[in-house]
């Protein structure tokens, strides 16, 4: 009987000693990086993501966000991601697709014709691309759009022909997209994204597509006073996490936090459709040329994309998930006749 309440005693006091350690634990950290300049509408996004998080958690999730390609450029923060020295970050669809490839079917050149389009095949495709990436060791928190891409060059662009001889960024590492580029007559220049303003000071690059609001965040309308206007593809982007540090926090907070990263992403969308039009009116002001393209122009533009859609299939993009993509866009034409 002794002995029994000594154990017991010797119980308490372990619970006791304990029980001050998990009160004090500390928080699950956070740490993520992105392209989006600090100070913009979107950085701003970004700070009241982290002042949700910490708030809905009670202060046991702390978000500690590296703005402005600090971290490097996408690639760099997906190693980074899967080395340990970052867990999470808002990354441009070619970050995404260093992990998985699937989410360049809905960035296909000239396949979609409205973002509700895009919105369409993302929703039946979601549950896929969740868990592809999930296999891999992240989780999507959330999708966000930057805008329809477009060329700015420094000479007017009005047909491909005029893009072929200027100097086109291309992301570095994206080797079959470059190879692409190159075999339809154009003449890409593999960079980290990070480099393109100091490339295109420099006349490394003459040529960079890119969203309005991108260019307008980052400056490169200043180097680049002419703009196609041509809806090339639409520019997707996601809030991803690391599967390990997820998994950290508590599973009752998880809901929240998860909530929380999708309103984000909501806004990010509303920014950009709210602002692309005023982006271009504000860029004109400053000195941009927009470059007007016919229906006849257009007919060219979709014409070179579309001869390329042989080697874009199962090269940059999954076999299956192209044929999956164009399955759902065939879908909702259908249902929504012009």
């Amino acid at each position: 009987m002794i002995r029994t309440q000594r154990f017991l005693a010797r119980l308490l006091l372990l619970a006791a000693a304990a029980a001050p350690l998990a009160a004090g634990a500390a928080p699950v950290t956070v740490k993520m990086a992105t392209l989006v300049p600090d100070g913009t509408s979107w950085s701003r996004i970004l700070q009241e993501l982290r002042e949700r998080w910490a708030k809905d958690s009670n202060g046991e999730v702390k978000l500690i966000i590296y703005p402005g390609g600090t971290q490097g450029d996408d690639r760099d923060v997906v190693r980074k991601m899967r080395l340990g020295s970052l867990s999470a970050g808002l990354l441009t669809s070619v970050g995404v697709a260093d992990i998985d490839p699937t989410v360049f079917a809905l960035q296909v050149p000239m396949l979609y014709r409205s973002q509700e389009e895009v919105d369409y095949v993302l929703q039946k495709m979601l549950p896929r691309i969740e868990q592809s990436l999930a296999a891999k060791g992240f989780v999507l928190l959330s999708f966000v759009d930057g805008g329809w891409i477009h060329f700015f060059t420094k000479s007017p662009v009005r047909v491909p022909d005029d893009l072929k001889p200027l100097k086109l960024f291309a992301w570095a590492g994206d080797n079959e997209a470059v190879e692409i580029w190159k075999k339809a007559g154009f003449n890409p220049v593999p960079l980290p994204s990070t480099e393109i303003s100091t490339a295109l000071q420099t006349g490394l690059v003459s040529a960079v597509p890119a969203p309005t609001t991108g260019a307008v965040l980052l400056q490169w309308y200043n180097h680049a006073k002419n703009m196609t206007d041509v809806n090339w593809s639409l520019l997707l982007g996601a809030i991803i996490v690391k599967k390990d540090i997820w998994e950290k926090v508590a599973p009752e907070l998880r809901p929240k936090l998860l909530e929380g990263a999708r309103e984000a992403g909501r806004k990010f969308r509303e920014d950009m459709r709210r602002s692309s039009t005023s982006d271009v009116e504000a860029m004109k002001k400053r000195g941009l040329n927009v470059v007007s393209v016919d229906a006849q122009a257009e007919g060219l533009w979709r014409q070179a994309a579309e001869s390329a859609y042989s080697r874009i299939r199962g090269g940059v993009v999954p076999a299956d998930a192209f044929d999956e993509a164009q399955k759902h866009l065939q879908e909702y034409r259908k249902a929504h006749p012009k």
